[in-house]
């Protein structure tokens, strides 16, 4: 069994792209350089928060394999192998662990409704594709997501899956339940930008999944609270909050907005999002400056 472990944050990164849209991969070792530095339990990419979507599968490798590269086993790469097909989803698995990730990630698909029957199948396809550690992603708005019992099912099946993010609200008896299913075999991340971090550690979450741009302070937030220091974990996560419930409005808004935080902080070298995108209108741009400029106290603090 893999020594991989998640304790705290494991932000997402974005995909770094030049004005004209092509991968700016000097940008990425800058990113992964900076995420090792902060000492996170790992990286992950290209997930939804990496623009996947937008990504031809070849880029999607290049992603995977120069984040590995660059970060000289400092820090360990979980490749997110995201495909609404089961073989074609276990195939991308497959390659990220070739190219050298720690763990795989792979989201439940959600496009149209299917039964858990057929959401295990799915599942059981990407973890037999790879003996490396699973996680497993879920998001299902407006609709329930994997139930305790097929959590409970999929690990005594294949013990390598190990981690389930949630990204919903009012998530405390899920994690719980969990836990108690698995006798803590499965762990659960918060995945939501971190919005719903401090009752998801009091409910038993191992860590959160957000964005680069304000991981180190969740780290902070993280530790504090694991700490017991409630009070200095709000007062923390008070700072960075409004900027997570805003940029999450929208997730091309979530985009912009932590690409330009990221070139604030020198980790990015341009803010582009591929088309299409969500354009921000001038009220939201000015709102825009007033978050980024809150996080760049906060994070200077």
């Amino acid at each position: 069994m893999s020594d991989f472990r998640i304790t705290g944050i494991v932000p997402v990164l974005p995909a770094p792209f030049l004005p004209d849209e092509e991968l700016d991969l000097d940008s990425l070792r800058r990113m992964v350089g900076f995420a090792a530095d902060q000492g996170f339990s790992a990286a992950c990419l290209p997930a939804y928060a990496t623009e996947f979507y937008k990504l031809s599968i070849d880029e999607r490798y290049a992603l995977v394999g120069t984040a590995v590269e660059a970060a000289e086993g400092r820090i360990p790469i979980v490749g997110q192998s995201n495909h609404y097909s089961a073989k074609l989803a276990a195939a991308i698995a497959k390659r990220n662990a070739e190219l050298g990730a720690s763990a795989i990630s792979v989201a439940v698909p959600r496009l149209f409704a299917i039964s858990e029957e057929d959401i295990f199948r799915f599942l059981a396809t990407i973890a037999e594709a790879t003996p490396l550690p699973l996680m497993v992603q879920d998001f299902n708005p407006g609709g329930a997501t994997v139930s305790a019992a097929l959590v409970k099912r999929l690990n005594k099946a294949y013990p390598h899956f190990r981690y389930l993010k949630l990204e919903e609200p009012l998530m405390a008896p899920k994690v719980a339940e969990v836990l108690a299913e698995t006798g803590g075999a499965v762990q659960v991340l918060e995945g939501w930008g971190g919005m719903y971090l401090l009752e998801g550690i009091s409910a038993g979450v191992c860590g959160a999944m957000p964005g680069l741009g304000v991981a180190d302070l969740l780290q902070e937030v993280y530790d504090l609270a694991a700490g017991g220091d409630l009070n200095a974990a709000m007062d923390r996560f008070e700072r960075v909050l409004p900027q997570i419930v805003f940029s999450l409005q929208n997730l091309e808004l979530f985009l912009y907005m932590e690409k330009l935080l990221l070139v604030r902080r020198s980790l990015l070298s341009h803010a582009t999002v591929r088309a299409a995108t969500l354009t921000p209108d001038p009220d939201t741009l000015k709102h825009v400056g007033l978050l980024t400029a809150r996080v760049l106290s906060a994070v200077n603090k």
